[in-house]
């Protein structure tokens, strides 16, 4: 019985060092890539936006009054879908 006890300790034993080796050469680095590549998509939106917001910005500096009726027009149209 001892020796059965003895063998499936030694079996988590080899188990856990398998895990902590996966972890540690396999799920770390593959997690630490991931982050990276969200982190770069995440600052390349945030650019794309920015420069939309500058563009946008930039029209209505010239064409106020196309961007006063653009807006006139979106906000009726809210008024009226919202009743």
């Amino acid at each position: 019985m001892s020796d059965r006890v003895g063998d499936a300790k030694e079996q988590i034993a080899r188990l856990r060092e398998q895990v902590d080796y996966l972890m540690r050469d396999r799920v770390s680095p593959a997690l630490s890539d991931a982050a990276d590549r969200a982190q770069y998509a995440a600052r390349q939106a945030s650019d794309v936006a920015r420069d939309q917001a500058e563009a946008l910005s930039g029209r209505v500096r010239e064409q106020p009054l196309l961007a006063l009726v653009i807006a006139a027009a979106a906000g009726y149209l809210i008024g009226r879908i919202a009743r």
